[in-house]
């Protein structure tokens, strides 16, 4: 935090450079979030846009209480769980020493072993105004992205996963979260151990069209130096 009381993060960092390196962190320091900080985050998330501008996406923001250390420690069994499950099933066949996958997964053992421990966890949630649909989530996954580009703007790093699904009900009921409500998410934030860079994702080519599916648009070309994942490009 700085001297005057706002967050502190990078003052030279443009909108474009904050969009193509915000990547997820999942090692965090033990230096504590502020309460500037997390206000910040929480402002710019609240910004994103919604159906009809109804804004029904709400946060629950978990960190000391009592009930945000119980619904940590079943947010924590849910990762390991689904973790555990991931790597039975086989789904990451490439796992070579030294390669990307590997250190991923290195990460993410990591990541899940001290779930509990992560300095903020937030609860995106959205109030369903209508019956559910299939695009309901237009209006709640813009906030969540603008929250892990806020976290990024203020110093901080942030990771989305969906590990309170296996433990949905209870969390519901410990933090009275109302019937008309559902859970969009599970965000950790947190003091980056490490740093942000590039991130690596698909070429346009395969992932833009033109006219027809499947047929690349000329233009659509990536910026000189780009580097891309090492995943199927399919």
């Amino acid at each position: 935090m700085s001297g005057d009381g706002e967050p502190q993060g990078d003052p030279n960092l443009g909108f474009i450079e904050g969009l193509m390196t915000t990547r997820s962190i999942r090692r965090y320091t033990d230096e504590p979030v502020t309460d500037e900080q997390l206000a910040m985050v929480m402002h710019l998330a609240s910004r994103a846009p919604s159906g009809s501008n109804r804004q029904p996406f709400r946060f629950v923001v978990l960190r000391n209480g009592e009930r945000a250390t119980a619904v940590r420690s079943l947010l924590a069994e849910g990762a390991a769980e689904v973790w555990e499950a991931k790597r039975a099933k086989g789904e990451f066949p490439d796992a070579a020493p030294g390669s990307a996958t590997a250190k991923m997964m290195a990460a993410m053992d990591h990541y899940v072993a001290t779930f509990a421990q992560a300095p903020v966890v937030v609860l995106p949630c959205m109030v369903r105004y209508r019956p559910a649909t299939p695009t309901e989530g237009a209006s709640v996954y813009p906030a969540v992205q603008n929250l892990l580009l806020g976290a990024r703007a203020v110093g901080l790093g942030g990771a989305l996963t969906m590990f309170h699904q296996t433990r949905r009900d209870e969390i519901r009921a410990l933090l009275q979260i109302p019937d008309a409500a559902f859970i969009a998410a599970t965000i950790t934030i947190g003091v980056p151990a490490g740093s942000h860079g590039p991130v690596r994702r698909k070429p346009l080519a395969s992932l833009v069209f033109e006219d027809r599916w499947d047929l690349p648009a000329d233009w659509a070309v990536d910026p000189e130096g780009t580097r891309f994942t090492g995943g199927p490009r399919t």
